[in-house]
């Protein structure tokens, strides 16, 4: 089964376009890092390919389309996800046999590449979301642990 690299973003940070951990000079140059407070405005970068899994298998879309469900439902808090890291991340997936495309053509538009699940998508969706749900009640734990514990102390400083 392909296995969803929940990182992607990072990994080609570190293999670069002339092969893992590359010393070509090319690759040495980096772009700048985000600002602390642009951290958070997208769904963290392992989650981004579970969202698009999830959304692609409840209805075949094309990336624009996607990127405007996923701000229409609230997963990006305060900023547009950027395209090119969303298309780079549609293809990454379509080449590890997690998603096919096929090319829609439409009239007085341009032609849009359509995205739907494979099967080895949907296991892949299905073993994520089966490893959320068992560290859902990790989360639920801390979770009454703060409260428990920290809670009182944020009413007691207001």
């Amino acid at each position: 089964m392909g296995v969803i690299c929940m990182s992607d973003r990072h990994m080609s940070d570190r293999e670069g376009k002339h092969g893992r951990h590359s010393n070509h000079q090319s690759d040495r140059q980096r772009k700048p890092s985000r600002r602390r407070s642009d951290r958070h405005q997208y769904p963290e970068r392992g989650w981004i390919q579970f969202l698009i899994l999830r959304m692609i298998h409840e209805n075949p879309m094309h990336g624009y389309q996607l990127m405007e469900e996923i701000e229409t439902r609230g997963f990006v808090l305060s900023a547009r996800l950027e395209s090119g890291a969303v298309y780079t991340i549609l293809r990454r997936m379509e080449s590890r046999g997690l998603l096919t495309s096929r090319w829609e053509k439409i009239k007085s538009r341009a032609d849009r590449r359509v995205y739907q699940i494979t099967d080895e998508g949907i296991k892949a969706l299905k073993t994520g979301l089966e490893t959320i749900v068992r560290r859902q009640s990790l989360m639920e734990n801390l979770v009454t642990y703060y409260n428990e514990q920290f809670k009182s102390d944020e009413s007691e400083n207001s």
